[in-house]
């Protein structure tokens, strides 16, 4: 029976498909087995390469396959995805992706050139993270009440994530093993399996102790836990259970600023800053692999300095 010409079209367009699939495949276990990335960066990745291959299979003028994308290409692609008002911040980490992607592949010889050269990413206007005074920080961790068990662990969550700077995910995630109260620190796992000792400071220690002493074993009822912070039926604590936690101290507290779950996170940074720590210092607490990102929290600090100058001196503007 002879096939018509439709038929061989759909059956190399299944083979590009499935050698797509495998060069992703591929792609993400090295940067797994290299860099330790976590699962959600790496399907973040896999996430913007399966959109160029969505894009690539609805393009009459290519084949679709990943290795014989052109230059141009690349910038149609980039340039749908901006026409239809994805943030520039998205399609800069895309294009990150895509630059490491064809790297990889002229790396192990499965390309000639690398089509993503030169691709200059959009530019981004950086928005300085929201950031509390310190009254209102002394008022977000004064809130919950810590007569009852629930208060006691929320001001001990609250304190430390403040005291050392944390990522919400590493203080849900921040089990009995990595605490060191004889020393007053916490050991860290981060991003790309990073590790960071961050001391904590009396306060986080005194409420850190009080909860594990008190609180812990009432919540715990009897029950095994190797997580730190625990729900009353004995789970570990979720980001966004904590999340919405701290919206509701932050309203109990007279905070109408709109919050992030890294507000206190910001707050460690800038009021560091504002009392003299070296940018280098807080590069390390914070985790970041790159000091840009911890830059931008010098910006925070620079426009408090603007807006107390203003208010106070007698020439100020405000």
């Amino acid at each position: 029976m002879r096939q018509s010409p439709d038929f061989f079209r759909d059956m190399l367009r299944m083979n590009i498909t499935d050698t797509n699939i495998r060069m992703l495949d591929e792609f993400t276990d090295a940067l797994w087995l290299e860099d330790g990335l976590s699962r959600n960066t790496l399907a973040s990745y896999r996430a913007d390469l399966m959109q160029l291959v969505e894009w690539l299979g609805r393009q009459s003028r290519t084949n679709g396959s990943l290795s014989d994308v052109t230059q141009a290409d690349l910038l149609a692609f980039l340039s749908d995805r901006i026409g239809q008002g994805v943030k520039a911040s998205t399609t800069c980490r895309a294009l990150t992706c895509i630059k490491r992607f064809y790297r990889d592949l002229l790396r192990h010889g499965k390309i000639l050139t690398d089509p993503a050269t030169n691709i200059d990413s959009p530019k981004i206007s950086r928005h300085l993270p929201v950031s509390l005074t310190e009254a209102e920080v002394e008022a977000l961790l004064a809130a919950p009440d810590t007569r009852q068990p629930l208060g006691l662990r929320d001001r001990a969550m609250l304190e430390i994530l403040y005291a050392a700077g944390l990522r919400v995910s590493e203080l849900v995630g921040l089990s009995i093993s990595q605490i060191r109260q004889d020393m007053g620190v916490v050991r860290i796992l981060g991003k790309g399996s990073k590790e960071r000792l961050i001391p904590l400071g009396e306060e986080a220690l005194h409420w850190l102790s009080l909860y594990l002493q008190e609180a812990r074993p009432v919540l715990l009822a009897g029950k095994h836990s190797n997580m730190s912070f625990v729900t009353t039926r004995g789970d570990a604590m979720t980001r966004q259970a904590f999340w919405y936690l701290i919206k509701r101290h932050a309203r109990q507290a007279g905070i109408v600023k709109l919050l992030s779950p890294h507000t206190l996170r910001h707050a460690f940074a800038t009021h560091l800053l504002n009392h003299g720590a070296d940018l280098r210092v807080v590069q390390l607490l914070l985790g970041h692999s790159d000091i840009s990102t911890t830059q931008i929290y010098t910006h925070v600090a620079r426009e408090r300095l603007k807006q107390l100058h203003a208010r106070h001196h007698p020439r100020g503007t405000l």
